[in-house]
């Protein structure tokens, strides 16, 4: 008897193990692998968007986020507390949330220096729809360029809306100075637009009222937990903005600029170091925070590593939430791990204009993140671009890709300082 009851109880133990982690693995089981129709909770509604949850092993899934033509790959999600976890590390984001059959229900996290943003989140399996359907069919195609404005209470902004409308579906962005909102995507039911884009950082929700003609709208913008802003706009095939080359200049006096940072190991790196001597170089002023600086990051990767050889070389000078290696440093070797970034990312300051300004004293009017110098083989700045247009502008992207190589290639067949010296003998 007392060797039974010396048993029985490893034995209890053990079946107790397997109930609950037996329990546990059933839960993880239950995750369907799909296309699932998610919802944020922001503080102008409903903000869907599309998640791709496919599962990699029994413990983990690979993540995508969908807006229109766009499949943004979150970090490896994972089971933590019973809860399916889906970070955004880069961005300092999370989704955490329950698993039905079906279903998750939970929250979207944003962790900020000091607070914590806390929105409600949800998504249902196998609903590929964005905003939910209606029988009013749209009353207007808004194909073309719009002719936008944004006003808040004490400030307004001008912007140019491309859109492309299918049947009831539209995908598009708005392109303003300092960069697009990438990739919105949505549906004109009736004589209501709807768009709407998640991609970990920003939670883009707008909502506008079309006229009877279908030339004019009129709405409102949520951004976030906080941001809001009200809008009009107009078709405009004409409609431009500033050119992004005469937005951010060198102050009077200088053609050139200098700097010293460190680079991800802590190295001080200067445009004085032999190995950007005699080069053609680009400055990417950048943030890991920054979804417009990240499409400008996965366009310069490979742009570099093919180039590299043709005396060309790129230097990102990021600007973060805590200026610090000790914290920044290792988002930032994500940030070089996850878009293979070959050039070196050297920390430069504070995720603020005015750090950008303070430390490159020779710069006037910065106002975007990402911001592109390019400097010429004799050290000289020859071009500033402010902002800029990523894949989700569609033709603009391209333009830009197209005058970036012509420029690029400019200034790379004129002869280095050097050798115009000994030619001029």
């Amino acid at each position: 008897m007392l060797r039974k009851n010396n048993i029985l109880p490893h034995y209890l133990i053990f079946f107790l193990f397997f109930l609950l982690t037996g329990c546990k693995t059933e839960k993880t089981v239950s995750l369907k692998p799909g296309i699932w129709r998610a919802i944020i909770q922001s503080p102008g509604g409903e903000l869907p968007f599309g998640l791709d949850i496919q599962r990699k092993d029994d413990t983990t899934f690979t993540v995508f986020a969908i807006n229109g033509q766009e499949r943004l790959k979150m970090d490896e999600a994972h089971f933590r507390d019973d809860s399916l976890h889906i970070p955004m590390e880069l961005f300092d984001s999370e989704i955490v949330a329950a698993v039905g059959d079906s279903t998750l229900t939970g929250y979207y996290f944003k962790y900020n220096p000091g607070r914590v943003t806390r929105l409600g989140f949800s998504a249902k399996y196998g609903l590929t729809y964005r905003f939910k359907p209606t029988k009013e069919k749209p009353k207007a195609d808004i194909s073309g360029k719009w002719a936008v404005s944004f006003r808040t209470e004490n400030d307004s902004s001008q912007a140019v809306g491309v859109f492309e409308q299918r049947g009831s579906e539209v995908t598009g962005t708005f392109l303003t100075p300092t960069g697009d909102y990438r990739y919105l995507a949505g549906s004109v039911q009736g004589s209501q637009l709807r768009l709407s884009c998640f991609d970990g950082t920003h939670l883009y929700l707008f909502k506008s009222q079309l006229d009877k003609a279908g030339n004019r709208m009129e709405g409102e913008f949520w951004s976030g937990a906080t941001g809001y802003e009200k809008w009009t706009a107009r078709r405009d095939d004409k409609a431009a903005l500033p050119d992004a080359n005469a937005l951010t200049y060198l102050k009077k006096g200088y053609d050139r600029i200098e700097f010293t940072f460190p680079d991800l190991a802590g190295r001080q790196v200067s445009l004085n170091d032999p190995k950007y001597r005699n080069k053609v170089v680009i400055i990417q002023i950048l943030g890991s925070w920054c979804p417009n600086c990240m499409d400008e990051t996965n366009f310069l990767a490979p742009w570099y590593q093919k180039n590299k050889d043709r005396g060309v070389e790129i230097i990102g000078l990021a600007y973060e939430k805590v200026p610090t290696l000790e914290v920044s440093g290792p988002k930032l070797e994500r940030m070089r791990k996850r878009f293979d970034v070959r050039y070196d990312i050297l920390l430069a300051g504070l995720n603020k204009t005015d750090s950008v300004a303070a430390s490159l004293p020779m710069l006037e009017n910065v106002i975007s993140f990402p911001t592109t110098i390019f400097i010429d083989k004799h050290g000289k700045v020859r071009r500033i671009h402010a902002g800029f247009s990523g894949p989700g502008t569609g033709r603009y992207y391209d333009e830009f890709v197209e005058e970036f190589n012509r420029f690029v290639n400019m200034l790379l067949n004129e002869q280095p300082a050097a050798v115009k010296a000994l030619s001029s003998r």
